[in-house]
Formats: structure tokens, sequence, C-alpha cells
């Protein structure tokens, strides 16, 4: 892969306090162009699989089916999504955007029509794949361009906070605009707004050229020397560590739907599952205002086991105020432990790997998504209302005795470290 170089050099016009925070970050010149459309053009991505769930399920009248399609999506997005951020890597994130949008656009337009029309289950299937694979991955390429802004500089964790609370901010939003949208209006409105948006505004973003990571023009020997992040051995202990965090993702949101719709509420499915995302957002703000001195493999290794310990309590929550209170506290456990993981990605990572290294890792919570919504799905079709919650405990308690298990592999080595370029040799690169 080509190197990577920033189009506009590092902040270093200012020593950075010793606390930096959220202030400063948003003064880094340049941040505001691509912040603003990147918020947008992230913003449908909250709204997919919630709207292909409360979709299919009422044209077909099974939470099984509705998670499957929703799972369909999850997948192919989780397989396609690492390959579109090496591709953005090689070629520049706008190349892969403006297609990306036109057939994600495309292909929910025809997802969102087969369901209307009661097509058979494989026919939901064949579009719920293409839409998933061509999800924009705004969230990692905003985290590409933080780092050749704050290269060095100790705001990379306040960024790495500040994209997760965007992050949630996002799935405050977007469920209950996708919930409101489907119950209010019509079932398909939510979906039909997911693509709407995805165009607008990952045009937008696209358009922000200024501030895109460049590529080298790419001799034929700078595209064979081209690095893999998933030889990284940390790469691969936090992707299993964000599958488990889109398990809680994803059973959350099928056994959420499915108990409001039991207690005759369905309009509540919205309300919890932003107050989950609340606690995600309000403590991704505090994490990233701490000037933490732990190190950052023992801070995740603590915050995942206070995510598993909680997320274990849900099933066992018979009321709306009390499922929203252990929602609000899951949400709390899910930021530190996001923040955490993307902010080791800065140590364990070259810079020019650094975009597929993000998308690995929302692919895994894609990934561990879909497979939540489909095994949620079949627990609520075939065991009790609720049984859905013991997907996000199955997930988080496994990913955490893998995480402890794996911890040291977190640790970055030296200042030099050998990553594996073309095949069959290895190359010594240098570091920061």
């Amino acid at each position: 892969m080509g190197s990577t170089v920033s189009t506009t050099a590092p902040e270093t016009t200012s020593p950075a306090p010793s606390r930096p925070g959220y202030g400063q970050l948003l003064r880094t010149r340049g941040a505001w162009t691509f912040l603003l459309p990147g918020f947008a053009a992230r913003q449908p991505f909250a709204m997919l699989t919630i709207s292909i769930v409360l979709l299919v399920q009422h044209t077909t009248g099974s939470y099984g089916a509705a998670g499957a399609a929703a799972a369909a999506t999850g997948v192919s997005m989780a397989l396609f999504a690492p390959y579109s951020g090496r591709l953005a890597d090689r070629y520049g994130q706008r190349a892969v955007l403006i297609p990306g949008v036109l057939v994600h656009t495309l292909s929910g337009l025809t997802l969102t029509a087969l369901a209307l029309a009661h097509a058979p289950l494989w026919a939901l299937f064949v579009a719920a794949v293409p839409t998933g694979a061509s999800v924009p991955q705004v969230g990692p390429m905003v985290r590409a361009r933080w780092g050749v802004k704050l290269q060095g500089s100790p705001l990379m964790t306040t960024a790495a906070a500040f994209e997760s609370v965007t992050d949630e901010l996002t799935f405050v939003f977007g469920p209950l605009l996708a919930t409101a949208l489907c119950t209010a209006v019509t079932p398909s409105a939510g979906l039909v707004t997911e693509a709407a948006l995805t165009l607008v505004g990952g045009l937008l973003f696209a358009a922000q050229k200024s501030t895109q990571p460049s590529v080298s023009g790419g001799s034929g020997h700078a595209r064979v020397q081209h690095t893999s992040a998933l030889r990284v051995p940390g790469v691969r202990v936090l992707v299993v560590t964000f599958l488990g965090i889109g398990s809680v993702f994803g059973g959350m949101q099928v056994a959420l739907a499915a108990f409001t719709e039991s207690i005759g509420e369905p309009g509540l499915n919205g309300v919890l599952y932003g107050t989950f995302a609340a606690g995600n957002m309000l403590s991704g703000i505090v994490c990233g205002a701490i000037a933490w001195k732990a190190a950052p493999q023992r801070r995740l290794v603590i915050g995942y086991a206070a995510l598993a310990l909680t997320a274990s309590a849900l099933w066992t929550a018979h009321s709306v105020l009390l499922l929203a209170g252990l929602g609000l506290l899951v949400g709390m456990c899910i930021a530190p432990a996001l923040i955490t993981g993307y902010t080791l990605v800065e140590g364990l990572v070259p810079a020019e790997a650094r975009t597929e290294a993000f998308t690995w890792l929302t692919g895994a919570v894609a990934l561990g998504q879909a497979a939540a919504v489909t095994v949620a799905g079949q627990l609520e079709d075939r065991l009790w209302g609720g049984a859905g919650f013991l997907v996000p405990m199955a997930g988080t308690v496994l990913a955490l005795v893998t995480l402890v298990a794996l911890r040291s592999r977190l640790i970055a080595r030296a200042q030099t470290r050998t990553v594996a370029r073309g095949v069959g040799h290895r190359v010594p690169v240098t570091v920061d």
C-alpha cells in the first residue's frame, strides 16, 4: 500500500497542555470542514438495522425473519468494510465514498420495495447483501483524518473520545428517528429516510477533499508493499473485543423491540434504546475529559469487565424503569471500551494501514450485531419474551475471557516493529 501522508501539516503551533480538552481539539485548524459533513454522513448508520428489523417484522410477522434480514446486512458490511478501508488508504476516501453511497441508496430502496411486496426471505437477503456491503465507512474515515491532523499529539485520546461521543449521539437520534418514522408514518419510512440521508451526507463528506489523507501516486512497487492491519496481533484481539460490543447493540435492538411490543407500547422502543445510547454518549464525554494515568490495556480490561457484568443483568429486567436503568448502565460501560480500543490502534498500527484497522473494528461491531440480531430474534420467537437479552450477556462474557487471556498482545512493541508487507517477506517499519 502506498504510504499515507497528510495534505495538511500536523497542528504544532503551540504545545499541548497537560490535560488536553475538547476546546483545544475543536480549535484544530480545518477540523470543522470534515466534522460537520461527517456527522451528517454517519447519522443513517444508526438507523439501518432497526429500520430493517421494524419493516421486515411488520411485513412478515416474525422477529426471526427480521433479525435474519438485518443480519445479512451486518455480515456483508463486516466482510466488506475492511476492504473498503484498504481501498480508501490506497486510492483516497473520495474514490471509495462516491460509488459506495450510490450503491447503498439503490440497494436500500430495493430492499424496501421487496419487503413491501412480501417477497420471499431469500430475495430480501439478495438485496440486503449489497445494502450492507456498501455502507459508507465514514466513522473510520473521520478518525483517519484526525490521525493526519494530530499525529504525535496527546489530543489523539481526546479525538478518540470525541468520535465515540459523536457515534453515540447518532445512536441517540438514529433509533428514535427510525422508530418514530416506522411507527407514526409508515413501516418503510425509516429505511427510505436512511437511504436518502446516506446519499446526501455521503456526497457532502466526499466533497471535503482538502482534509482527506493523501495517497502516493502508487508505483507498482508501492502497491506490492501493502501492510495488512489484521496481521498485527493486537488488532485481532480488539476485533474479538468489538464483536462482543456488537452483540450488545444487536441483542438490545431486537429484545427491546420485542419487549415494548409485548407491553403494547412499541413507541417506547426508541426511547429505551435512546437511553442506552445516551449513557454511552455521556460516559464518552467524561472519558475524553480525563487525563488517564492507567495504561490503556488495563483500562480496557477493567471497563470491559464492567460491561460484561451489567449486560449480564439485562435479562432479569421486567419493567420499563428497571430496563431503562440497566440500559443506561450498559451504555455507560460501552463508551470507555470503544474509546480505549480505538486509542490502542494508534500505537499498534502504522499510519498507512490505520483506516483499514478502524474498519476492521467497526466491521467487528457490525458482525457481532448481525449475529446478535439473528440469535436474539430466534430466542424471542421460540422462548420467553426477553430471552434476547441473553445474547449481550453471552457475547460480552466470551469476549472478556479472550481479552484477559490475550491482553499482552495489546502492548505496542518498542519503537520499531516488523509488520507483514506483500507476500512471503517482511520489511522493518519505523513507527513513531
